[in-house]
């Protein structure tokens, strides 16, 4: 990452500024409505991986899904887990 965080370029590809979601947690200078976003959208990134392998496409592995909805979890308090998920990536 570079010195100065653009949170609008992370917005666009979260997995090319951070190494980890949980990296995301630890963040200075966001709020936790900016780390959700963040989240949401590695979320929605990592499922159209997922989508992608499914479909005999080489991807990143779908454990990343996982590790993003625990960050998502971790800063929601699980209500997150009860949004409506319309399609099988996740879009709400």
């Amino acid at each position: 990452m570079s010195q100065t965080f653009d949170y609008d370029k992370a917005l666009l590809d979260p997995a090319d500024m951070f190494d980890t979601p949980e990296d995301v947690l630890t963040q200075p200078g966001l709020t936790a409505a900016q780390k959700i976003d963040l989240l949401r959208r590695w979320e929605y990134d990592a499922n159209e991986v997922a989508v992608a392998e499914e479909e005999g496409m080489r991807g990143e592995k779908p454990l990343m899904v996982r590790r993003v909805a625990l960050a998502l979890e971790t800063l929601t308090g699980g209500s997150d887990a009860n949004r409506l998920k319309t399609t099988k990536q996740n879009t709400y």
